[in-house]
């Protein structure tokens, strides 16, 4: 069994405008305090990132996704806790729904990036959701890789969660993944072949100049320069755990597929990158509520189609990892229920305030509130700048 793991960025916000506040300093200040133990916060779990907006936290790998569920979830509340006591709420948004100010974090990484970007650094107030499925070689890690590419648009579409952006609505499902795909080392990928090829071009990227190390390699599925895993890096950060996980399920489902294919000689599934990026954008664009293009036709169909396409690919992987019924049900659950992009809209539609839909979220990441939202009716007013 795979071992699986999890990393969320998360929004620090205003608990009385919702509005990003730069607190992250202040918070993490706070959890490095706490001693490990009961309640307690073991090093390394929590960290800053690009923004001072923003917190992560990352899960111990997992076999039992039932373990996994649990950490985030504890974290998630060990992290609200701590932000209430900074003064700040925590949110699960891929984006802010209200106007941010940038507030990049102090370090002489952070620093080079801003200088070498500019305003892609300063604007990149996005969370993602991060997961690392452990492999056994490079070997088998790079075929991964080439495999899962034409799948992984199904995962942003799922996680989508991030409509609204400096007061607007985007009129995408996940425009943190639009934002995200102004750095030149982000996207997809071609197939690769072999380890020895995957490493060269990583190497020439790098001294290349224009990034700084291996760790600023943003493809949309990378081995991991930390860890014996495949990163996959296409999810928003989810509203809800229970879609966190889904998305972490898939992953390995994924991974395991793709790795069997590998050792049965099976070829890789070519569409190009051209078109690995237009099904991207379609993810991106419909979330759950319109048309996706079919990993394996790169053709329209429903949500529903090809939601269910990808538990058929990994149908196999989920049924010996005794997830199939849950991955089935908790899939069905989200597509009735909404994505958080279809959350955040119909919870505008209701209140006509941003600021409510960002309090309402808050509730949303601690499991506090679980409703059911129909698909957003397009006609009705949205908020813009």
């Amino acid at each position: 069994m795979r071992t699986v793991g999890v990393e969320e960025e998360l929004l620090l916000v205003d608990p009385g405008t919702g509005a990003p506040c730069a607190r992250a300093v202040e918070v993490l200040d706070r959890l490095t305090k706490c001693a490990a133990g009961e309640g307690g916060v073991p090093a390394g779990v929590f960290a800053r990132e690009l923004q001072g907006h923003q917190l992560e936290f990352g899960t111990r790998p997992q076999h039992d996704m039932d373990e996994l569920g649990v950490e985030i979830v504890r974290w998630r509340r060990v992290a609200a806790r701590h932000a209430r006591q900074a003064g700040v709420a925590l949110a699960a948004l891929a984006t802010s729904p209200l106007p941010a100010r940038p507030a990049v974090n102090v370090s002489h990484r952070y620093q080079w990036m801003e200088e070498q970007f500019g305003l892609t650094t300063q604007e990149q107030l996005t969370c993602g959701c991060h997961v690392h499925v452990s492999v056994a070689s490079d070997e088998e890690g790079v075929a991964v890789v080439d495999r899962i590419q034409p799948w992984l648009p199904v995962l942003t579409a799922l996680s989508a969660n991030s409509p609204y952006w400096q007061g607007t609505d985007t009129l995408y499902s996940s425009y943190r993944s639009r934002v995200w795909g102004r750095w030149p080392m982000s996207g997809p990928t071609g197939s690769f072949g072999s380890a020895e090829r995957y490493h060269a071009q990583v190497d020439a990227m790098v001294t290349s100049g224009v990034i700084r190390d291996r760790g600023m390699i943003y493809f949309d599925a990378r081995l991991s320069h930390r860890y014996p895993t495949v990163e996959i890096r296409v999810a928003d950060v989810c509203l809800e755990a229970t879609t966190t996980l889904l998305v972490a399920c898939l992953s390995r489902a994924l991974v395991e597929t793709a790795a069997r294919d590998w050792r049965s000689g099976n070829e890789p599934l070519v569409h190009g990158v051209s078109l690995l990026r237009l099904a991207a954008w379609r993810a991106a664009r419909s979330g759950l509520d319109g048309d996706l293009l079919h990993p394996l036709t790169m053709r329209p169909a429903t949500p529903q189609v090809v939601a269910a396409a990808l538990l058929d690919h990994v149908r196999e992987a989920l049924d010996d990892s005794g997830d199939l019924a849950w991955a089935r049900k908790t899939t069905a659950e989200l597509q009735a229920r909404g994505n958080g992009a279809r959350i955040q809209r119909a919870l505008f539609a209701h209140t006509g305030s941003l600021s409510d839909v960002v309090a309402a979220c808050v509730r949303h990441t601690l499991g506090e509130r679980q409703l059911r939202y129909p698909a957003p009716d397009w006609t009705r007013p949205t908020p813009s700048g």
